[in-house]
C-alpha cells in the first residue's frame, strides 16, 4: 500500500469524519421534529441516497481517476475545448471561508468540556449568561482555545495522509462512536427516550410543507461535505481498487446513524427534564449544560463525554476542509506540505480571529456589515453560496462535460448498468436543479 494513500477503511473514517460534523449533532435532531417527524425522515432519506450520495460518489470518482488536487483533477478530465472547467476545482477556496469560524465554535466547546468538569451552571438563566458572557467578554479565553482548535488541525494536516489524516480519523471516529451508543443505551432508560422517538419519528403532516422539502435537500447536501473538493481530495488519496459506490454508500450510512443517534440521545435528556427542545448552539450551550448539572455527578460525566463527542465530530470535519488547498499547494506551487499546511492556516487564523471578535461587544459594531457581523457573513457565504454553486459545478461536470466512457468504466461494475443510468440522470438533471433551487431559497430570493 502507498504510504501516501488511504486504505479502504481508514477512506471510509476520514470521509465519514469529514461529513460527521456539528450539524449531524445540533441541527439534524431539531430540523427532524419541526418539520414532520418520520415523514420528514423518509424525505431526508430519500434526498440523501439520491442526491447527496450521487454527488459524493461523483466526487470520489473524480478524485479516484486522477489522484491529484482538485484543479489538476478537473484539469485532466476536461476535453481540449473545455479547459475553463478547470476553475470548477477552485471550489476549495470554500474551506478557508469556512475554517474562519468553525474552529470558532470548536473552541466553545473545548471550553465546555473545562465547564463540564468544573462549574456546571444550576439553572437556565445562568446557563445563559454563561454562554453570553463567554461569547460576547471573555475575548482572552476564546482565543485560547480558538488557538488550540487552529493548532491540532494544522498539525494534523500538516503530518501527512496516512501519518496525519487517516491516524487522526483512526482514533477519534471509534471514539466517538463508542461514546454515542453509551450516551444511547444510557438514555433509551431515561423517561423522556420514547417521547424523543415520537418527536423524531412519529409522521405529523401537519408540520411537514413544502418547505420541508427544501430543509430536507439542503441538510442532504451540507451532511455530506460536498460541493468544496473535501471528498474528491480525500478520494485522490485512497489506494486502488477500493469499491468506491460500496464505501459511498457506508460513509453516507455512518453519517445518517450517527445524526438520527444524536438526536435520540439529545431529545432524551431535554424531555427527560420536561423542557422544549431547542435549536443549534442555545440547544447545546444553554439547555443541555443546566439539564446535565439537574442530573447530579452523572451528569457531569455525561456533560464531559458529549462534549468530547462534539469535539471529536467538529475536528475531523475541520481537518478535512484544509487538506484541498493544502494539497494544491503541494502538488501545483511546490511548497512542502508544513509550509502549505501553515499558510493556509495562518490566513484563516487571522481571519478566523477577527470572525472571533466580531460576537464580542468590544469589536461587534466595527465588524458588522449590514445585517450581520463577520462570523455570520462567512458563514451565509460559504453555506448559502459558496457550497451550492460547488456542488451545481461537480454535478454538470460529472454530467455534461466528463467523458461518459469513462464513468462508465469506473462505476458499472461496481453499481450496474441501471443504476449507473440513474446516477447519470441525476447529475444531469436532478441535482444542479435541486441545489440551486436550495441556493435561491437560502440566499432569499425564493421562499418556499
Amino acid at each position: 500500500m502507498h504510504k501516501n494513500r488511504f486504505s479502504r477503511i481508514g477512506f471510509i473514517l476520514a470521509a465519514a469524519g469529514s461529513a460527521v460534523g456539528l450539524g449531524n449533532i445540533w441541527k439534524f435532531p431539531y430540523i427532524t421534529g419541526e418539520n414532520g417527524g418520520g415523514i420528514f425522515v423518509l424525505v431526508y432519506l430519500a434526498t440523501v441516497f439520491f442526491i447527496g450520495m450521487s454527488i459524493f460518489i461523483a466526487e470520489v470518482l473524480l478524485g479516484s481517476l486522477t489522484n491529484k488536487n482538485a484543479v489538476t483533477t478537473i484539469e485532466t478530465l476536461s476535453p481540449p475545448q473545455k479547459k475553463y472547467w478547470k476553475y470548477t476545482g477552485f471550489t476549495f477556496l470554500t474551506g478557508i471561508f469556512i475554517l474562519t469560524f468553525y474552529p470558532v465554535v470548536i473552541g466553545w466547546i473545548f471550553n465546555y468540556m473545562v465547564v463540564s468538569v468544573s462549574s456546571l451552571p444550576s439553572n437556565f438563566k445562568e446557563s445563559e449568561n454563561l454562554f453570553m458572557s463567554f461569547l460576547k467578554n471573555d475575548i482572552l479565553s476564546q482565543i485560547f482555545y480558538y488557538t488550540l482548535a487552529c493548532v491540532l488541525i494544522a498539525y494534523t494536516i500538516s503530518k501527512g495522509v496516512k501519518k496525519g489524516i487517516e491516524k487522526m480519523n483512526n482514533i477519534l471516529m471509534p471514539s466517538l462512536i463508542f461514546i454515542l451508543t453509551f450516551l444511547l443505551i444510557y438514555s433509551i432508560q431515561l423517561d423522556g427516550f420514547y417521547k424523543a422517538v415520537e418527536f423524531m419519528f412519529y409522521p405529523n403532516f401537519e408540520k411537514f410543507h413544502s418547505s420541508s422539502i427544501i430543509v430536507a435537500v439542503g441538510h442532504a447536501f451540507f451532511t455530506l461535505s460536498i460541493g468544496m473538493a473535501t471528498i474528491l481530495t480525500y478520494a485522490a488519496s485512497l489506494d486502488k481498487n477500493v469499491d468506491i459506490v460500496r464505501a459511498s454508500i457506508t460513509v453516507v450510512i455512518m453519517d445518517t446513524l450517527i445524526a438520527i443517534v444524536a438526536g435520540l440521545i439529545i431529545f432524551s435528556i431535554v424531555f427527560t427534564a420536561a423542557q422544549e427542545p431547542g435549536k443549534g448552539a442555545g440547544l447545546v450551550f444553554i439547555t443541555l449544560p443546566a439539564i446535565f448539572n439537574e442530573m447530579g455527578t452523572i451528569g457531569i460525566y455525561l456533560a464531559l463525554l458529549f462534549f468530547i463527542a462534539l469535539a471529536f465530530a467538529a475536528i475531523t470535519s475541520a481537518i478535512s476542509i484544509l487538506e484541498p488547498t493544502v494539497m494544491y499547494l503541494v502538488e501545483r506551487k511546490n511548497m512542502s506540505r508544513k509550509n502549505a499546511t501553515y499558510s493556509v492556516a495562518l490566513l484563516a487564523y487571522v481571519l478566523g480571529l477577527l470572525a472571533l471578535l466580531s460576537n464580542t461587544e468590544s469589536f461587534s459594531t466595527a465588524l458588522t456589515f449590514g445585517s450581520k457581523n463577520l462570523f455570520d457573513w462567512f458563514d451565509f457565504i460559504s453555506s448559502a453560496i459558496l457550497m451550492p454553486i460547488g456542488g451545481i459545478l461537480i454535478a454538470l461536470f460529472v454530467g455534461y462535460v466528463l467523458d461518459k466512457e469513462v464513468s462508465r468504466k469506473a462505476l458499472i461494475p461496481f453499481m450496474g448498468e441501471t443504476y449507473y443510468k440513474i446516477w447519470l440522470f441525476t447529475m444531469k438533471i436532478v441535482a444542479p436543479i435541486a441545489i440551486f433551487v436550495l441556493m435561491l431559497n437560502e440566499i432569499g430570493i425564493i421562499k418556499f
